[in-house]
């Protein structure tokens, strides 16, 4: 073999050895970028199967509360109706003074629990938050919390309607009332700021900030019950949860679900 065939050899071996070395590459850079894919749809899908699994869980409980809501209203609150009138009889025939006045505060107790079981009743069944704006759910905690005077509420927003289902307008409301229950009782707040919003890429954003003596994150319990709930809570719709808080600055939720494209 002369030396123009021996060279003619070694470029064809160099040229196979770097077409070789190229394709192994490709094929490496392909097999990681379908085992990325891969692992991203595994992902999604778990994250969706974790929603779907959330949501369930979500509906069941409500299932439960509304039977256990129905049960109090036609069962217990029938009962305590029929107790009632025969208070109100024995206070109408009774003509001991003594024991009308026992009688009357009876029938008072009695009237008192009465009602209380039908606020509770109407809560559990949410026919409260089915029928009504998310606006007017919001504005009516708002409304509440300042007849208190322990501190003074705003809510302000930047529409008129916003079309929500019962999960949304739930999630929605649950998390406005763990925060200002949770502000009320340890931030020694003067003032709850509310904002609810809707933009062109953003189906709503809910920003509640208070006021309040505020305090250290990196010292906050993991598995703080009101943070944890709406946390929870937020994760239950996929919507992105952000809290802020420092010493003496007050304390910051930042809620927002974007638009599906």
């Amino acid at each position: 073999m002369g030396k123009t065939e021996l060279l003619i050899v070694i470029i064809l071996f160099n040229i196979l050895f770097v077409m070789f070395i190229t394709a192994v590459l490709i094929y490496i850079r392909s097999y990681r970028q379908r085992k990325r894919e891969y692992m991203n749809e595994i992902e999604m899908k778990n994250e969706l199967h974790q929603r779907e699994l959330l949501s369930t869980q979500l509906e069941i409980q409500q299932a439960t509360m509304q039977q256990i809501g129905r049960e109090l209203h036609d069962n217990i609150g029938q009962k305590l109706t029929l107790v009632s009138l025969y208070v109100q009889q024995m206070l109408y025939e009774n003509k001991v003074p003594e024991a009308s006045e026992r009688i009357d505060q009876v029938s008072q107790i009695i009237n008192q629990s009465l009602q209380d079981l039908r606020s509770l009743s109407k809560t559990l069944t949410d026919d409260n938050i089915n029928q009504k704006e998310i606006v007017t759910l919001i504005q009516e905690e708002v409304d509440n919390t300042n007849s208190f005077k322990k501190c003074i509420v705003s809510f302000e927003h930047n529409f008129k309607h916003l079309d929500l289902g019962f999960v949304h307008k739930n999630m929605l409301l649950r998390i406005t009332q763990e925060f200002i229950q949770n502000s009320i009782k340890h931030s020694r707040c003067k003032n709850i700021f509310i904002n609810l919003n809707t933009s062109e890429d953003i189906l709503w954003e809910l920003d509640i900030r208070d006021d309040g003596i505020g305090f250290d994150t990196s010292q906050i319990k993991s598995n703080g019950i009101g943070l944890t709930n709406m946390k929870n809570r937020a994760e239950i719709i996929g919507a992105n949860f952000h809290m802020e808080s420092q010493e003496n600055t007050g304390t910051r939720i930042n809620i927002i679900l974007k638009k599906q494209s």
